[in-house]
């Protein structure tokens, strides 16, 4: 399976970053089935960017969480991973809390939408994806394909 990575750089080893932004799963190493959405992350701060493929090769041993679709148990994980609360998966999949998606989210946390405003407005976006890598052992199931500047 093919995954993309939208960057200002090539990236050939990836490796899980300790930024200090909280990420929808937490910190790790993103990536997604979608093109068009690694594109979009490449050049979200204007200019140009690459879009990075890798090859995934899933390993049945690892610690893997996944979120077919935006659920209340996804909606609580991302708001304890955006509260700083680590997790111990090596790999977490599902829907992302993009731009508009985060803004509800962070009402939610903030308290100034319920849980069921948020679903509300949620159920109206398009679909995304995204995959996250949190440790090395995750990381060696990514193999560098190519980069292409966007």
């Amino acid at each position: 399976m093919v995954l993309y990575h939208g960057s200002k750089e090539i990236i050939e080893k990836p490796r899980v970053i300790i930024s200090r932004n909280n990420k929808d799963f937490y910190y790790g190493f993103y990536c997604t089935l979608f093109e068009q959405q690694a594109v979009r992350w490449a050049k979200r701060f204007g200019g140009s960017g690459f879009l990075n493929m890798y090859e995934y090769s899933p390993n049945d041993f690892l610690k893997i969480k996944q979120f077919p679709d935006m659920s209340e148990e996804w909606l609580d994980f991302i708001v304890s991973c955006r509260l700083d609360n680590p997790h111990d998966y090596d790999i977490v999949e599902g829907p992302m809390a993009n731009d508009t998606i985060f803004n509800y989210v962070q009402n939610f946390i903030d308290g100034k939408i319920s849980r069921d405003a948020f679903w509300a407005l949620a159920k109206f976006k398009y679909p995304t994806h995204q995959i996250s890598f949190h440790t090395d052992v995750a990381l060696k199931t990514l193999k560098f394909i190519e980069a292409k500047e966007v």
